[in-house]
């Protein structure tokens, strides 16, 4: 196992998290998979036999269900697995059981205290953004929570670039708060979104990055084909996070894949490429059999060469909007690294035969 630090923290990350989305199966997360103590133990112990020290939960996850699968399982065996849960989003029917408030932040952290059975929750992810709450609340709330030692670390998940930023000035303005070390995000060949903004940031602020659904909820498998959806899969059963715009570009890059590949694993190989890439620290991975973990784990064992990551690069890199196709054009001499995380290889569509 490759471990790898958080961003600019000093805590190391194994380069593959196991995801926990599929413990417990409450209401529409039985369409993604409904594994009890018994499933999650023999999971668990495969990914903690291959060097996996972090595990990924949230509060909302089949509505606390999956937090007190972890806590079960996780109590006699290694304290020293790390734990990651989340804060955010709407958990009842009250007017305060959803947002970032300081109220509600407090309240949700000593609730999945409880159910993971632990003193401490060692990242701590606000799960969405909340326009509501003003952020210098936020900050200050997760100030405290790190202070009285109930949480060691602090990110944010799926916030836009400008968001991100302001949380980590409003901390620094504040005198000194605790600040984001990490965000989870969705990043795949599919979905390169990030490298217009998130990817760049992380690079330039120290911020660990850590990519859920990194294979498309299975979509990038090899197992789903453009004739249909595997009969056995979340598609099958209506799921349709995250969204696909362009379904004859997904089949593309899956063809790239399987070209890729050869006699490998697909999914190793769109997870090695996902490992290469500016500021990734850790890969937020699932699955419903100790078969289908023990694949995805050989990722880490897996460098692909130049020639194989321009050929998933190719058929996979999103075009560039402005303002990037100006400073592609005219500040490429004075460009730092963040700004090459999304340029490096990029050129401009649509000049050819521009005569000035």
């Amino acid at each position: 196992m490759d471990y790898r630090y958080l961003g600019s923290s000093g805590l190391k990350v194994s380069a593959l998290t196991m995801g926990t989305f599929t413990f417990g199966g409450r209401g529409d997360f039985g369409m993604v998979g409904a594994q009890d103590v018994a499933d999650a133990e023999r999971l668990v112990d495969t990914c903690l036999d291959r060097g996996v020290n972090l595990i990924d939960t949230a509060n909302m996850y089949s509505l606390g269900l999956s937090e007190e699968i972890v806590g079960t399982v996780m109590k006699d065996r290694d304290p020293d697995v790390l734990i990651c849960s989340k804060a955010r989003m709407r958990i009842g029917e009250g007017p305060n059981d959803e947002g970032l408030s300081r109220w509600h932040l407090i309240r949700e952290c000593e609730r999945s205290l409880k159910r993971l059975g632990r003193d401490h929750i060692d990242i701590y992810l606000m799960h969405e953004w909340d326009g509501q709450t003003p952020i210098e609340e936020i900050m200050a709330a997760l100030d405290i929570l790190v202070k009285h030692g109930k949480v060691r670390y602090i990110g944010c998940s799926n916030w836009s670039g400008w968001q991100v930023m302001k949380g980590l000035m409003a901390s620094k303005a504040a005198g000194g708060l605790e600040r984001f070390v990490a965000q989870e995000i969705h990043y795949t060949l599919e979905a390169r979104e990030s490298e217009y903004e998130l990817l760049p940031l992380s690079v330039d602020q120290g911020l660990g990055v850590m990519i859920w659904s990194p294979l498309v909820a299975g979509l990038l498998t090899g197992k789903h084909t453009r004739e249909g959806f595997a009969k056995d899969s979340r598609q099958a059963q209506g799921w349709t996070e995250p969204p696909i715009r362009d379904w004859d570009r997904l089949w593309d890059i899956v063809d790239v894949l399987r070209e890729v590949a050869g006699d490998r694993s697909v999914s190793q190989v769109a997870l090695a490429w996902l490992l290469q890439r500016p500021a990734v620290a850790t890969l937020v991975v699932g699955g419903r059999t100790s078969a289908q973990f023990e694949e995805t784990l050989g990722a880490c064992d897996l460098k692909l060469t130049d020639d194989e990551v321009a050929k998933l690069d190719a058929v996979s890199r999103p075009p560039l909007i402005y303002p990037y196709w100006h400073q592609n054009q005219f500040a490429k001499p004075r460009f730092s690294e963040a700004d090459w995380a999304l340029h490096k290889g990029q050129t401009v569509d649509g000049l050819e035969g521009y005569k000035g």
